[in-house]
This record gives structure tokens, C-alpha cells and sequence, in this order.
């Protein structure tokens, strides 16, 4: 690591500033000089970072802990029936129609080799997540390190960032932001380490990891086709304009080559083993989206909505973050490492806010304009880079950076407002779409934006605060309230949002389906198309370990060979009739052991159950 003249260790950082003004704001934070640091110290540090990976890792827990079944279709059940295929059971349907990537089912391998029924399988599901979740927290702190922060700040703010909503929120589903939020995180640090000053052998072994990390993103999830593109760009300049040894960048484009060699093998395998479902067209469509122009403006309306929301949804230090990049980006004052990743960074949320957006559904779903989840994992990225700019910079360049920040949030609001207004309102939300903007607005069934931007303004200028009357000490105390709030926040929220699904009406049409139909291991499932969608979602997981189908049951499709239960929807014109007309092409030796009547969705629509 590069030494100054008085022999102080100065950390590389993604803003590159924090030398250059260390002495203009009072004493800076700085680690401890004249020579190695004693044995003791080290092992302190490394005990507080096992301490603090295992206490996030506690806190998802307990917030999954009565999670037993997927909730979220259909996305989680789509994960979960890759996982039990790749763990050597019997496939079973997809439920979203369609193969997607398998990267993130492959760490669920070990829960279903463990586990022995639908529900402990969900359970080491869970705890998989919050092992895999809880790595934000030591990545957090290496990237602050990389900021040039202390050590105790790096762990405070380092515990906030882990803490944060959309870090722990989506860890509580089994879907891939679970493990996308470290990806993403890590290869910032691996791209800003590979071109850093360094040796060789150190910055090779950046780029390695830089590769290798955009291929798994790859694999894990479609928007990780963005950061490939990125990479690739990125090391491509990197060999004709010399910014880091050629042996470094060759060695992160091979890795890159054999990661995505890899990818297209792994999908053309796990497409083999669900030969009734295409291999997901997800691309073809945005491109195809995008090159519509009748629908150019409903896709950007869409991209500034989710940039509002990723700003808001950091309380406004993303914000903080952005501005600074865009600076780093046009000022030849930042070194090359900070000013590429800077606009790697910027360029993937542009780029995943733009194919995300084109790529949503046509409805009149509220959170098609302000979706939260797929930008949720860059969140912590732009979080640290925020709030090291707070602790490092000067008061003048803090207040700059407010007053950008600050801007931004109210202008891309405004826009939202003006292009999509009543829009907003016209249906139900559905929470767990946008669970920060409810919880900063303090209202759990409706969208209130601007109530929502208050909300991040006023802790970004509670932050701002702390920082302008403790000076650049406040870094620990910067991490002490911003990791409160994220606790406070976040627990609020699986409270409200996510705890409700396993009490209320999902949880009648899927567990109680289950109990309902005395459903019992070996048994294998069919479904009419006309079954309420919800409870048709739920049960390719928790039909287990045998499988499902969906067929047109009374239009004449005959069940297969190795079904035994079927379910078919209640006629809703004939409620009371007998039961035995709701299939009237039931082949011989198939009788109805079940009749539900509710004809609301809580317990699936009203339907009849029939054995063989």
C-alpha cells in the first residue's frame, strides 16, 4: 500500500479526494502510523467483523424465521424448483412458464439435500439467505476501507449499509437479489482494486475477480447482462488505453470468456431438465420494447421513476453518490480507477433501469413506474460511496453535494409526478414492490411521493447536520444513527409487508390448500389452468417430493399418467350443483373427496378436489 512522505498510509479510494483534502476540514481519520500494525489490533478488528457478519446474519434470521412457504409468485417458486433439480430430485413445473437463470438455486443445493419436506427445506432456504446476505456487511467495510475511512467508521457505516432495506428486505424471498447485492458490490471493489496502483500478481487476481464476478452475475440474473457489457467494455479500454498491466486485463477477459462459456452451459443443462418450458425470453422482448416508438416514453418515464426510487430508497445518500460520480466522471482530478468505476456504476443503474423498464408488463400495476427491486442491488454501493463523501470531505463540498443530491431526488419526483400523475393512483399497490417508499411515507396502502421524499430528505439533511458540527470525526457517529434507522426501517417493514403474507390470505391458499386436500409426500398434483393463480403458484413447491401439472382438465386434456390429486375451480354459475360436474371428463376411477365453497380469493376461489 502507498505510503506519503511522513510514512502515513493513504487508502485508494473510489473518490479520489480524500488525500487531497484531508488537511482542509481539521484532522482526518487515519489509521495509526510508524510502522506494522500490532498482532493484537489485527486480531481485534478481524473478531469484529466475524462478530458483526454473524449479528446480521442473526437479524435476518429472526425476521425469516417464520417463513415457511414462498410467497412471491412467481418468482420464488421458479428459483425453488431449479434448486430441487440441480439437488438431484424430481423436476416439477415451472411455475413462471418459462426457464431462468440458475445461478442464485445453486446455493440452495445444500437446504434441499438437508432438508425432508417442503417446509425445512424453506427453512435452511431462509437461513442460506442470511448467510449469503450477511456478506454485505464485510464487503461494506473493504469498500469504505478503499474510502479511506477508519476502521471504526468503516464498521458502523459498514453495519448500516448491510442493514439497509433493499439489502435485507429481498433477502427474506427466496430470489435472486439475495446474492445479486453481493455480486455487485464485490465486483465494484474487484474493478476498483484492478485498477489501482499495485503490484502485477495483486491487480491480476482484481481483474480475475472482476471476471469471474460479471460472469456469475450473469448466471444469477438476466440484468446481469448489463454488467458483462460493462466489463468487457471496461477491460477492453483498459488494453488499448494501457490502464493497467496487459497480463491483469488478459487474465480478467479470459476469466470473463470462461465464466460465460460456463453460463451458456449451465443454462443449456438446466434447460434440458424442463423440457415443456422455453428458455426465457426476457432479452428479445426488451430489445424489442426499446426499439418501439410507441412505447419510448412509457420506458422512460419508467427509468426516471426507478431512479427516484433507488435515490429515496438509500435516504437520499445514493443521491449524494450519483452527484459525486458524475463529477469523478468529467474531472481529469480523479484517478483512473475512481473516475471508470464511477462510470461503470452510473452506467449500470442506467442500463438496468432502462432494459427493467422496457421489460415490465403493460398494466396498471402502480410500481411499474416506481419499481424498487431491480435496482435494490446497487443500493449499498452507492450508500458507502455517500456517505464516506460525508465523512471525508470538506463542509463546502459536503454542502455541494447536498444541495445535487437534494435536487435530484425533488426533480426526478416532479418529473414522475408531471409525465405519469394519476396514474399512480389507479390501482392497489402491492407492498413488497416498493416497501421503502411506504414505510418513509408512513402509509402501508397507498403511494404518497412526495410524503416519501420529505422522508429521505430529512434524514440525508440530519446527516449533513452531524457531519457539519462533529466535522470529520463523525464517521462513527454517522454509522451509529444511520444503522439505528436502518434496523428501525427494515424491521418495520417485514413487520408489516412480509410477516402479513404468512398470516394472511396467501398463506390460506397455500398451506391450507395443502391441508385442505390432505395432500401427503408422493402424492403429484394436477391443476386446472381456471385454478386461482396464487394457489396454482405455490403448490409446484410445496407439492413435495413429488410434482405438478397445469392442463385443461374439462376441456378434454386427459391428467397424466402419474398424477393422483387434481383440482379443478368451482363453477361459479352452478355453486351448489354436483360437485362431480365441475370435471365432467374425469376418467374412470377418479372420484371427488373435497369440495371448497369459498368463492373469494383468501381460500383460492371455491374448488374441487378429486383423487384417483
Amino acid at each position: 500500500m502507498p505510503t506519503d512522505s511522513q510514512g502515513e498510509r493513504r487508502v485508494d479510494t473510489i473518490t479520489g479526494t480524500a488525500a487531497r483534502t484531508a488537511a482542509a476540514d481539521g484532522p482526518a481519520q487515519r489509521e495509526p502510523s510508524g510502522g506494522a500494525e500490532r498482532p493484537g489490533r489485527r486480531g481485534l478488528w478481524a473478531f469484529a467483523l466475524l462478530a458483526g457478519y454473524l449479528a446480521q446474519a442473526a437479524f435476518r434470521w429472526v425476521l425469516s424465521r417464520g417463513h415457511t412457504f414462498p410467497v412471491i409468485h412467481a418468482d420464488e417458486a421458479s428459483y425453488l424448483a431449479i434448486a430441487r433439480v440441480l439437488a438431484g430430485h424430481p423436476t416439477t413445473e415451472m411455475p413462471v412458464g418459462v426457464v431462468i437463470p440458475g445461478g442464485y438455486p445453486l446455493l440452495l443445493v445444500p437446504a434441499y439435500r438437508l432438508g425432508h419436506d417442503a417446509e425445512s427445506i424453506f427453512r435452511l432456504v431462509m437461513a442460506t439467505n442470511a448467510l449469503v446476505s450477511a456478506l454485505v456487511f464485510p464487503l461494506a467495510y473493504l469498500a469504505l476501507r478503499r474510502l479511506a475511512l477508519s476502521r471504526p467508521a468503516a464498521l458502523l457505516i459498514g453495519t448500516a449499509a448491510a442493514a439497509l432495506g433493499p439489502v435485507v428486505f429481498y433477502a427474506e424471498y427466496a430470489m435472486s437479489e439475495t446474492v445479486f447485492t453481493v455480486i455487485l458490490l464485490a465486483w465494484a471493489i474487484t474493478m476498483h482494486g484492478w485498477l489501482s496502483a499495485g503490484t502485477v500478481r495483486r491487480r491480476s487476481w482484481y481483474a480475475a475477480g472482476t471476471g469471474a464476478l460479471a460472469a456469475y452475475a450473469m448466471a444469477t440474473h438476466d440484468r446481469g447482462g448489463v454488467v458483462v457489457a460493462l466489463t468487457c467494455l471496461v477491460l477492453v479500454a483498459a488494453l488499448v488505453r494501457r490502464w493497467a498491466p496487459r497480463r491483469a486485463s488478459w487474465t480478467g477477459l479470459a476469466v470473463l470468456a470462461v465464466g460465460g462459456v460456463l453460463d451458456k452451459l449451465f443454462a443449456i443443462w438446466v434447460q434440458a431438465q424442463f423440457k415443456d418450458s422455453p428458455a426465457s425470453s426476457v432479452g428479445t422482448q426488451v430489445v424489442k420494447n426499446l426499439i418501439d416508438t410507441h412505447l419510448l416514453l412509457r420506458t422512460l418515464k419508467r427509468v426516471v421513476g426507478q431512479w427516484w426510487y433507488f435515490t429515496t430508497s438509500s435516504y437520499g445518500l445514493a443521491a449524494v453518490a450519483v452527484v459525486l460520480c458524475l463529477v469523478a466522471v468529467f474531472s481529469r482530478r480523479f484517478a483512473v480507477a475512481d473516475r471508470v468505476v464511477s462510470f461503470c456504476l452510473l452506467a449500470l443503474v442506467a442500463g438496468v433501469a432502462l432494459a427493467s423498464s422496457a421489460g415490465l408488463g403493460n398494466d396498471a400495476r402502480v410500481d411499474n413506474w416506481v419499481y424498487a427491486r431491480y435496482l435494490a442491488p446497487l443500493v449499498p454501493v452507492f450508500f458507502v460511496i455517500g456517505a464516506a463523501a460525508l465523512v471525508r470531505l470538506t463542509r463546502r463540498q459536503v454542502l455541494w453535494l447536498w444541495a445535487g443530491g437534494s435536487l435530484f431526488m425533488v426533480a426526478t419526483g416532479g418529473v414522475v409526478v408531471r409525465l405519469v400523475g394519476p396514474a399512480l393512483h389507479k390501482v392497489d399497490i402491492i407492498p413488497w414492490t416498493m416497501p421503502d417508499a411506504l414505510f418513509l411515507a408512513h402509509n402501508w396502502t397507498e403511494l404518497h411521493l412526495w410524503r416519501t421524499t420529505a422522508g429521505a430528505l430529512l434524514v440525508l439533511a440530519g446527516c449533513v447536520l452531524v457531519r457539519l458540527l462533529a466535522g470529520r470525526r463523525s464517521g462513527w457517529l454517522l454509522g451509529v444513527l444511520l444503522t439505528g434507522f436502518a434496523v428501525l426501517a427494515t424491521s418495520v417493514m417485514s413487520t408489516h409487508i412480509t410477516n402479513r403474507y404468512y398470516t394472511g390470505y396467501k398463506k390460506a391458499i397455500a398451506v391450507g390448500f395443502a391441508q385442505d386436500a390432505e395432500l401427503r409426500p408422493g402424492d403429484n398434483l394436477v391443476m386446472e389452468w381456471d385454478v386461482d393463480w396464487g394457489l396454482r403458484m405455490a403448490q409446484s413447491y410445496l407439492v413435495y417430493p413429488g410434482r405438478v401439472w397445469t392442463v385443461s382438465l374439462r376441456y378434454g386434456t386427459p391428467p397424466p399418467a402419474a398424477a393422483n390429486v387434481a383440482v379443478v375451480p368451482l363453477p361459479k354459475d352452478a355453486p351448489d350443483a354436483d360437485p362431480a360436474t365441475s370435471w365432467p371428463k374425469a376418467p374412470s376411477g377418479w372420484h371427488v373427496v373435497k369440495v371448497n365453497k369459498h368463492p373469494d380469493r383468501e381460500y383460492g376461489g371455491g374448488y374441487v378436489i378429486w383423487r384417483r
